[in-house]
């Protein structure tokens, strides 16, 4: 490494008159996490040298070192002996060390009442207080838009026609307040490109009449306006208010909850009101007079928020309800349930759409939604994972199912069929007492489900498509047969021998061929050789003979694999796992095959960078 370094990047400097040349060690790390050592010469400026002392120990670095030697260099210590030095010793070089996060802090405190008062100076209205377009007397500032800019009421309003969703304040003469967009009579208007419809008849003006007073109407979870006299109007936010005497829409985005006055096309060829909706980046509610609608955006954050950091709906909407008000969010609408249910019809079509299915007159096949492991070869390793559980359900023959059977997890209906029809057959093991065994057999009352069992790739981390099943009781091998027989029914095309994990694979392989041969609905080509192997982990839990006869070590061509790499996969899915406990089926399917879905996409995009 030092030698190559040496001839390509360097030049050795050797002795000079008038210099001293020091030899460094710097390590780099690289973006794949390698670190990187070269070899570095500083020359340093000297005072004459005339002492044959100070000469000769000028001498040139040998290449094949590593680290500095004491002949490569000048010391001080060895200045300090020198008659004729005139010059102070110089100090020895330091190279820059990486700052602590305490050190950053340290920094941070010296300018924290700097930064302080430029908060405490944006509270106040600027001087002269005008509108940052016109120079007219400005009255609302935007705190989305940068440099947070000061707007007159028609600026405010043109200007944030391509913006609907931003948050504006209006100056009260002391302090500004927040406010709506609506309250400037902004409109928003569908199809021709955000333009006015020629189209459309001429509306009386928008605004609430002096001396009008509303009630706020939370009926069934949501929030109107009622034209009667309330005593407590003045403590409801004039941003929390909907338009007076007009028809509006709820529109819910990552910035909050608004009320929007919409004005849909009314040209003769127009489409119908949701279709516009949608084409605006306006998911509705519902088909008819919708009146409530989520933007694209909140969609996709809810989404990506549900992936990574496991938020529940309940979360979610409620941290939603806060970013609107912060101080009354009781008095937010209410849109939960609405979020709930546009969230599983957007999960759905985004898996479309990424597949590339165009509507649904294409045939379809199971686990045609889901992604699988890019690379090869792909060694099967099997589990079970007792967290997801999934309770009973009050209504469960009134169910939806949007995508069954065509991610992760199995299809309902044959799987149910192929439980009633196949018993349980308790087999003694002649190993240890594993509790895979024998709590195979174990109920739990409350629970349809005690948790689920997967296949995936024991090489790079990817849950097999269509292969994932609901446990009943405790880990039977009727589940695991189910899901491996799946698996291996998936991308095997001219594949004659297969490496499968298990953790009792010493008793659950004894019996699969006679099991499989006796089922109908499992089916394992004959000419496909099964080499068991237990997980390099859990064969240490065995008998000894296990481990000689079943640790990957022994195996000639099965690499460097420790066959335990599905246990990193359950911490995923259990960040979720609480949500789908009390879901519906069909909904707790769709949010785990979305989940293992992610999971697959996350170990591709990074399989590359790989060590």
């Amino acid at each position: 490494m030092a030698r190559r370094n040496l001839r390509k990047g360097m030049t050795m400097i050797g002795p000079t008159p008038g210099l001293r040349v020091k030899q460094l060690e710097v390590r780099t790390r690289k973006d794949s996490g390698r670190n990187r050592s070269r070899l570095v010469e500083v020359a340093i400026k000297q005072s004459n040298v005339t002492s044959p002392m100070r000469s000769s120990c000028l001498s040139t670095p040998s290449k094949h070192s590593r680290s500095p030697s004491k002949q490569h260099f000048w010391s001080v210590d060895d200045e300090t002996n020198v008659a004729d030095m005139a010059q102070p010793p110089i100090d020895p070089i330091r190279l820059p060390c990486a700052m602590s996060q305490n050190d950053y802090i340290h920094k941070w405190l010296r300018h924290k009442e700097d930064l302080l008062r430029i908060l405490l100076e944006m509270e106040a209205a600027p001087s002269p207080r005008n509108c940052t377009k016109c120079g007219k007397d400005g009255v609302y500032r935007c705190t989305d838009c940068m440099h947070q800019p000061l707007f007159c009421t028609d600026c405010c309003r043109i200007l944030h026609e391509a913006h609907p969703f931003h948050r504006i304040q209006q100056w009260t003469g002391e302090f500004f307040e927040d406010s709506a967009l609506h309250m400037t009579g902004f409109q928003l208007y569908l199809g021709h490109n955000g333009a006015p419809c020629p189209s459309a008849s001429p509306g009386p003006e928008h605004g609430p009449s002096e001396g009008q007073r509303y009630k706020m109407d939370t009926r069934a979870g949501g929030m109107g306006m009622v034209e009667e006299e309330w005593e407590d109007i003045d403590k409801v936010p004039l941003h929390l208010q909907p338009p007076a005497n007009s028809k509006y829409l709820t529109i819910i985005d990552v910035t909050g909850v608004h009320f929007v006055r919409v004005q849909p096309c009314q040209c003769l060829d127009a489409d119908s009101y949701h279709r516009q909706l949608f084409q605006a980046k306006l998911c509705a509610s519902t088909f008819e007079k919708p009146s409530t609608a989520f933007t694209f955006a909140v969609l996709d954050d809810f989404l990506r928020e549900n992936l990574e950091c496991g938020t529940s709906g309940m979360n979610y909407y409620s941290k939603l309800r806060r970013v609107t008000s912060n101080v009354f969010p009781h008095l937010v609408p209410n849109r939960y349930r609405e979020l709930l249910r546009l969230a599983r019809q957007w999960r759905v079509l985004k898996l479309l759409k990424w597949n590339g299915f165009q509507d649904e007159t294409e045939r379809s096949s199971p686990g045609d939604l889901a992604l699988f492991c890019a690379a090869c070869p792909q060694p099967i390793v099997m589990d079970g994972n007792f967290k997801a559980e999934h309770m009973h359900e009050k209504r469960p023959d009134d169910q939806v199912w949007l995508m069954d059977g065509r991610g992760f997890m199995v299809a309902h209906p044959p799987y149910q069929e192929y439980l009633q029809a196949t018993p349980h057959i308790t087999e003694k093991s002649a190993c240890h007492n594993h509790r895979a065994i024998s709590q195979a057999n174990v109920s739990r009352g409350k629970l349809s489900a005690t948790g689920i069992g997967a296949t995936a790739c024991a090489r790079h981390g990817c849950f097999y498509p269509h292969s994932v099943v609901d446990f009943q009781k405790g880990e039977r091998q009727l589940n695991m047969d189910y899901s491996l027989s799946n698996a291996l029914g998936y991308n095997m095309t001219g594949i004659k021998n297969v490496l499968c994990f298990y953790d009792i694979n010493c008793s659950y392989m004894k019996n699969l061929r006679k099991r499989v041969d006796n089922s109908p609905f499992l089916h394992i080509p004959s000419s496909l050789q099964i080499v068991p192997r237990i997980g390099i982990w859990h064969v240490h839990g065995h008998k000894q003979e296990c481990y000689a006869r079943y640790a990957p070590l022994f195996l000639r061509g099965s690499g460097w694999v420790d066959g335990e790499i599905i246990e990193t996969l359950w911490s995923i899915l259990n960040i979720v796992s609480a949500s789908t406990r009390g879901m519906s089926s069909p909904h707790r399917q769709e949010l785990l095959d979305f989940q293992m879905n992610d999971s697959n996409f996350m170990k591709m995009i990074r399989i590359g960078n790989q060590p």
